[in-house]
């Protein structure tokens, strides 16, 4: 099955100050990926950064052809990042994605296929002359993601002895949607996972970096993901949780199966109501948009997600 959804994320800022000077980083051209291909990408900054021609609005991603693809850079696990900035006074800033998404059906995790998950987390341990792996830097700590021995016990509840890793997922990602309270506003963007198991609330950003502090803990390998949720599910489904906003999920290495992308906010695997925006260790990576400026005063922020089909 395919699917077909179009997205738009808009970022604005509003200051109750002139703002003299800002340089701004973004992460917010989404990837392609073998389940999900990306159409027609447009990204629209007002005011114009410095240093842009006026033709670049709304002209996508032609190879090598527009200035916006130029600006682009690549980390290291292939996300796109575009820095810019401005030298001259304004009082609001603008910041507007679209794209279309075409989603293919992913192969859902099987409880009952690999090994152990004690197995992988051997198989990750750092050993002389070991070749390294994509997923090892996914079982290292990260600022918001760091294991400790609070969460190593709190993953061993799901991770019991001898269980297969893809059911131990299954089971840690379940575990947090019942312990953890959704809860817009109780924590911020800085919120580390510890402080989120402990107080047991949070928003989709926290439960993910519950979940892959928790693997981590155990040795395991797991990874954050920035994206975003479909709006309007078809009719009979229920709408999942932080459908109207930027969403985030984890996903968790299995060798025999790859990464498998779990969603603990609505403790369901990713699928077709999911489209992948960026991956890394955890927020921080993959901010969708952060910057220093001089002035500003208070700023207000408004965000605004839709994630509609398209339809044919």
């Amino acid at each position: 099955m395919t699917v077909r959804l179009a997205v738009h994320h808009i970022t604005e800022y509003t200051y109750d100050d002139s703002v003299e000077w800002a340089h701004h980083a973004a992460c917010l051209a989404p990837q392609d990926t073998p389940w999900q291909t990306i159409h027609g990408w447009r990204l629209n900054i007002d005011p114009l950064p410095d240093g842009w021609g006026t033709g670049w609005h709304d002209m996508g991603l032609e190879p090598d052809t527009s200035e916006l693809t130029r600006r682009l850079r690549r980390d290291p696990w292939g996300n796109r990042h575009l820095s810019f900035g401005h030298a001259r006074v304004h009082e609001k800033l603008v910041v507007d994605s679209h794209f279309v998404a075409e989603l293919q059906e992913r192969r859902a995790p099987d409880p009952g296929c690999g090994p152990a998950w004690e197995r992988v987390a051997a198989s990750l341990r750092y050993r002389a002359g070991r070749a390294l792996h994509e997923a090892d830097e996914f079982a290292l700590a990260s600022t918001y993601a760091a294991p400790d021995d609070t969460l190593a016990a709190y993953a061993r509840r799901a991770f019991s002895p001898g269980r297969t890793l893809a059911a131990g997922g299954l089971a840690l990602m379940h575990q947090i949607h019942t312990d953890l309270r959704y809860r817009p506003h109780s924590t911020t963007v800085a919120t580390r996972a510890a402080d989120a198991l402990a107080q047991r609330s949070g928003v989709c950003q926290d439960f993910a970096h519950v979940f892959i502090a928790a693997c981590r803990a155990l040795g395991l390998a797991a990874r954050y993901v920035s994206g975003y949720l479909l709006t309007r599910p078809p009719p009979g489904q229920t709408k999942l949780v932080g459908a109207d906003a930027s969403h985030a999920w984890a996903e968790l290495w299995c060798p025999e199966q790859g990464w498998l992308a779990l969603d603990p906010t609505n403790a369901v695997p990713a699928d077709l109501d999911h489209v992948t925006l960026a991956w890394g260790r955890d927020y921080g990576d993959v901010a969708p948009l952060r910057g220093v400026l001089r002035g500003g005063g208070v700023a207000t922020l408004r965000v605004g997600v839709s994630v509609e089909p398209v339809a044919g």
